[in-house]
């Protein structure tokens, strides 16, 4: 899980939900510069942030992703679809022109507490 790069919360508790802020591909090797890696380590980070309140991946129920490069699309889905294995949340997918410390792909989520 990463530090973050600005002054908000990684996450606010709403019951019965949990807005998590958007986490970069960012780990303590830095960005990688490869799509793969960095939607894997955001989604990683995601659920780290989520361990800390006893709850997973699977808690999700909407996610926002942010990229770069509308090429690098089929890319992330194919590493989406091996996190997100059994419940697939509801998605949204944005091109933008820059993320913070030039991340390839953020990702932001709701979870729901059971």
């Amino acid at each position: 899980m990463s530090t973050p790069v600005g002054p908000y919360s990684p996450y606010i508790i709403a019951e019965p939900f949990v807005f998590l802020s958007g986490q970069i591909g960012l780990n303590s090797n830095g960005l990688s510069g490869d799509i793969k890696t960095e939607t894997a380590i955001c989604i990683d980070n995601l659920n780290a942030l989520l361990s800390q309140l006893n709850l997973d991946l699977t808690n999700i129920v909407k996610t926002t992703v942010f990229l770069t490069d509308i090429n690098h699309y089929d890319s992330m889905n194919e590493i989406y679809m091996e996190k997100f294995v059994t419940q697939r949340p509801a998605r949204s997918a944005v091109v933008v022109k820059e993320l913070p410390i030039g991340a390839l792909i953020e990702i932001e989520a709701i979870a729901k507490i059971n």
